[in-house]
């Protein structure tokens, strides 16, 4: 590993800046309530990929009044060094997106300056903690601003101020609570951003200590010599099945609805400038049609993922076993499916996310306001998905849309860069692949509101200027 040649990139990356500079001045009026108090421009709620690329991105165009604020320590933003437990990431090594076009601030540039060109050529995907390490580094040296471990809560629209009061907290221990101001807002909470991960109430009911969930601090070294039931069919699941296995578990048995598992992946076709640019731009049943089409796919398990479960012997995988029930037995618990009951000591529940703005804290003022795709567009009936219908339907820059159409204007205020987009704009806030397209999208669409709110005292400021170029 070379810190020269890494110190060497970093300089280069600060003379590109510099050179793209323009315009250079800055230009987002400040805001500040009747009482005097100062007003963020931005407020980006989540420090991970997303967020961190959201804000520099309006850094690059001079919006520099902003504030990111995360629940996580320094360090730990996203999944990479929590609960994602795949070995690498699933996205191709080449894709792009929180380097903004800039060469040298991709990953590859990052990895080639530590390990060499020839590592990055022997490299097949990116290991997880390489990707947070390269999150870690994007936002040290590109100095933005993040405020770590504190929580957001509900959102309030103040007519009277054109802000939102935004209360935020530690969220780790006691300590204080303040109420931050803000003229936009940037939902980056990444897949569950949009709701909760979700259990299913066959399992809810059960002893907390007998089930977690995929997303959930996991002792697996407790597992050793055990039974694992795992529920559901995607990469998360068998993630955590391997990583149960791979720790010494007795027995892992995976349960899964569908007769056989997708073996196609609808990601990867979807990585063309076409869909990932341009889904948004589509009329709404073909929005409709696309998304649905590619849920209906399912999630499956990369290839590596696949066989780091299957080298296991003691895995086994049971199709067409959706839970029916379960229960508990002593310190066990018992579950019953189509193809009989099992057995285990442990259950782990890889059933993924709900979309339930509902769900969201931070929304609780706002989301009865809130246009869902349910409220906008009727599919003909062999396309209904509950799922689908509960997705935010959103602006052409993420922005979220009133229930009635004229009323609470605010809300287009609030940008959902989530998973929750998915439907209306197509890869974006969670995904990696989307962000090449879907970040100058974001961008964009605030720094037009910012300008639009502001347009009579640029005018104001353009009636005044007066700055001669010489004298006749």
């Amino acid at each position: 590993m070379s810190s020269s040649t890494l110190a060497a990139l970093e300089a280069s990356i600060r003379r590109d800046l510099e050179h793209l500079d323009y315009p250079k001045r800055s230009w987002v009026l400040p805001r500040q309530t009747r009482e005097g108090r100062a007003v963020l421009d931005v407020l980006v709620v989540g420090g991970g990929q997303s967020g961190l690329a959201a804000a520099f991105g309006l850094m690059r165009e001079k919006v520099t009044n902003l504030l990111v604020v995360d629940d996580s320590p320094a360090g730990l933003a996203g999944p990479w060094k929590t609960f994602a437990r795949m070995i690498t990431l699933r996205t191709p090594k080449h894709v792009t997106g929180p380097d903004h076009n800039l060469p040298n601030l991709c990953i590859q540039s990052w990895y080639e300056a530590q390990y060499g060109e020839e590592a990055w050529k022997s490299l097949g995907l990116i290991p997880k903690e390489l990707w947070a390490d390269y999150l870690h580094w994007y936002h040290r040296l590109l100095g933005i601003p993040v405020r770590h471990e504190t929580r957001v809560g509900a959102l309030t629209w103040l007519p009277e101020e054109g802000c939102f009061a935004v209360p935020v907290k530690p969220s780790r221990g006691e300590g204080a609570g303040e109420t931050l101001l803000a003229r936009k807002v940037v939902l980056a909470m990444g897949i569950d951003g949009s709701g909760r991960w979700e259990a299913p109430s066959a399992v809810t009911h059960l002893p907390r200590a007998l089930w977690a969930h995929t997303q959930e601090a996991i002792d697996f070294e407790a597992l050793r010599g055990k039974r694992v039931g795992v529920l559901g069919a995607g990469a998360s699941a068998f993630d955590n099945a391997s990583v149960a296995l791979e720790r010494g578990a007795g027995a892992v048995h995976l349960f899964y609805r569908r007769k056989t598992l997708p073996t196609v992946n609808a990601y990867r076709w979807a990585e063309f400038v076409g869909f990932l640019k341009h889904h948004g731009d589509l009329p709404d049943a073909d929005r409709w049609r696309f998304i649905r089409r590619i849920m209906e796919m399912g999630q499956l398990p990369p290839t590596d993922t696949y066989r780091r479960a299957r080298a296991f012997p003691q895995f086994h995988l049971h199709p067409e076993s959706p839970w029916l029930s379960t229960r508990a037995v002593g310190d066990a618990a018992e579950v019953t499916t189509p193809q009989g009951t099992f057995t285990f000591d442990k259950l782990i529940i890889g059933s993924g996310t709900v979309t339930d703005l509902r769900l969201r804290p931070e929304l609780a003022n706002l989301v009865e306001d809130i246009a869902l795709w349910k409220d906008r567009y009727t599919p003909p009936p062999a396309e209904a998905h509950e799922d689908l219908g509960r997705h935010p339907y959103l602006g052409p820059a993420f922005e979220f849309q009133a229930k009635q159409p004229g009323q609470a204007p605010w809300l287009a205020s609030v940008f959902n860069y989530t998973f929750g987009g998915f439907v209306s704009l197509g890869l974006g806030g969670a995904s990696i692949s989307g962000m090449k397209y879907s970040l100058p999208r974001l961008v964009s669409g605030i720094t037009r509101q910012l300008y639009v709110e502001d347009k009579d005292a640029h005018f104001a400021s353009l009636m005044k200027f007066d700055l001669k170029e010489f004298e006749p």
